[in-house]
């Protein structure tokens, strides 16, 4: 049976994503974009930077430093961002298949979420937009643009201290499946500072060439890199075949993390509802594509290796920095 040129298959494992923004699903970053061109500038912006990666000053502070560079309307900022940003070429797939198969989708980020709400509408239109859930720093931002203030989501020096996100819902996370069928987490990321929230995560992707992939290596961390997300995609499926393969669609996932379980209830509410509705009398349909989009020229790598799905992937939370 078709729907819209995919295929339906019946697949009973069930999945959350969760995924950093910038240099994720977009691969410039939508703050440096500001900065650059309506703040600091990229000379002050690179200071700013060695001071963050000497240890002398918090993200929080250098954060607040640029924020209060910008003179810019909100507007006449998004406009830049219009035609500076690049999204990854297969996300919009990626994020179709996301909803044909009511697939929860999150970003957590440190960045201010009515820019990347701003950003989500205007490349994927607002109907597709409203259903990723977005964690990030709220913003106080004048009308005319002479005054821009992240409005923090936690008083720590990282501002969203993502570890803290976590631990905000560990407290009453609970298996949502009353059948015992348990969600599997994937967390997709770019830097470091995704490692908090990754190493919560059943499958972590890295995208390849960048600090995140070039930690996981020296560290020894179980990840699968990716170029697009038609990589991650393709990989997610066949786990989720081999998964149902040997759990039968019951209990926890083959490369299930126990401290994953936090993703389970940050996840969005509204989607998080469709985990708690299914009983084990109703059929769980996914809809998986037979085919994929071709590759963006100029965009492919040399392939990732295989995953060898006979050997469960070590929980990610096993290894700390």
């Amino acid at each position: 049976m078709q729907h819209g040129g995919i295929h339906r298959k019946s697949v009973s494992l069930l999945t959350i994503f969760c995924t950093d923004f910038d240099g994720t699903i977009f691969l410039q970053d939508t703050g440096h974009t500001l900065f650059d061109n309506f703040g600091c500038g990229p000379e002050r912006r690179a200071v700013l930077a060695a001071e963050l990666e000497s240890g002398d000053r918090s993200f929080r502070e250098i954060s607040n430093d640029l924020y209060a560079s910008l003179d810019v309307p909100f507007e006449d900022g998004f406009e830049v961002m219009k035609t500076a940003l690049d999204i990854d070429p297969d996300f919009r797939d990626f994020h179709k298949f996301c909803i044909n198969n009511n697939i929860p989708f999150n970003v957590i980020s440190a960045g201010l979420k009515p820019v990347l709400r701003r950003v989500l509408d205007h490349f994927l239109g607002e109907e597709a937009s409203k259903h990723i859930e977005i964690v990030a720093n709220d913003a106080d931002i004048s009308a005319d643009g002479s005054e821009w203030k992240a409005v923090w989501r936690h008083d720590s020096d990282l501002g969203h201290d993502k570890a803290l996100t976590i631990t905000e819902y560990r407290e009453d996370a609970q298996m949502q499946s009353e059948n015992g069928t348990i969600p599997m987490i994937v967390f997709i990321g770019d830097g470091v500072s995704d490692l908090p929230a990754a190493r919560e995560a059943d499958v972590l992707f890295a995208r390849r060439g960048l600090r995140l992939e070039q930690y996981c290596i020296e560290n020894k961390l179980a990840h699968i890199p990716f170029d697009t997300f038609g990589d991650i995609q393709r990989e997610v499926t066949k786990i989720a075949r081999d998964d149902e393969d040997k759990t039968n669609g019951l209990g926890s996932p083959n490369n299930f993390n126990p401290r994953a379980d936090v993703w389970r209830k940050a996840s969005s509410r509204a989607a998080a509802s469709i985990f708690a509705a299914l009983s084990p009398r109703e059929e769980r349909s996914f809809i998986w594509p037979e085919t994929f989009m071709p590759r963006t020229p100029g965009l492919k790598s040399p392939a990732a290796p295989a995953v060898k799905l006979a050997s469960p992937i070590a929980p990610v939370a096993a290894v700390r920095a």
